[in-house]
């Protein structure tokens, strides 16, 4: 399926591993010109290469923490009048909610609710008065099904959730769309940490604790980020212009609701 992209600009925030990333080569196989994003600098330029090399699309860089403004604020000033945005950051570590500090949880919120928004506060009108934009947040499945330690992450991505589900609705019309997708279990480096965390409250080892993580996926296995980068551009395309103010579960049937 053509995705109807190619020549779009997207910025990815948090592209250069993981789930960003899987969304950042989606796109660039669709045609858009990336603007990816990372931590480490080593591994944010081996990515843009490797996207470069394969898709033959425009690609700059941008390190940094996104939290970062001065971050932010570079990645508007490289792609000011972007047709796609991909929110996406790490969470907080997993940590009882007894441990968190003021400090850490003010932290959490910035990175996961308030740091996404403001992106979007930058980018929406241009999109509005162009007639076309694609804002997709990666959020969480525990937006929906709450996971011990990671209550800090949920409550931020679900109040990102709610706040913009008004927001949603008041740029529709104008063929911009703001969706969010909530991840269960894919391999990545965030989910190893799930494992070794739970492995570890569980007095097991990290290879018994995966094992039986993926069979209780309906699935049998944990998911790809190629596979999720691809529902990601399929949001982004021209084809989902009636789609917004909604969230899409990838989980491998993981999370047991009829709705």
């Amino acid at each position: 399926m053509d995705l109807g992209l190619r020549g779009k600009k997207a910025i990815v925030c948090a592209s250069s591993r993981g789930l960003g990333r899987g969304c950042a080569m989606a796109l660039a196989e669709a045609g858009c010109d990336i603007v990816v994003n990372g931590r480490d600098s080593a591994v944010l330029a081996a990515t843009a290469s490797e996207i470069r090399e394969k898709y033959g699309v425009d690609v700059i860089e941008i390190a940094g923490d996104v939290a970062d403004q001065k971050v932010r604020a570079a990645l508007l000033a490289a792609c000011p009048s972007p047709d796609i945005l991909v929110n996406n950051n790490g969470g907080p570590p997993f940590r009882d909610f007894r441990e968190l500090t003021h400090q850490a949880m003010i932290d959490g919120v910035t990175n996961n609710m308030i740091t996404p928004i403001e992106l979007i506060q930058a980018v929406i009108d241009g999109m509005a008065e162009r007639g076309f934009g694609r804002i997709v947040n990666i959020t969480s499945l525990s937006v929906y099904q709450p996971i011990p330690g990671l209550d800090l992450s949920s409550g931020a991505r679900a109040g990102l959730t709610a706040f913009l589900a008004g927001v949603a609705r008041t740029v529709a019309a104008k063929n911009v769309t703001i969706n969010h997708i909530l991840p269960g279990k894919f391999d990545t480096d965030r989910i190893r940490g799930s494992i070794e965390f739970a492995a570890k409250k569980a007095g097991t080892s990290f290879e018994e604790q995966a094992s039986r993580q993926a069979a209780d996926i309906p699935a049998g296995r944990l998911g790809t980020p190629e596979e999720f980068g691809q529902a990601c551009a399929f949001l982004c395309s021209v084809h989902a212009g009636y789609i917004t103010g909604q969230s899409l579960i990838l989980d491998g049937g993981n999370y047991p609701s009829a709705f």
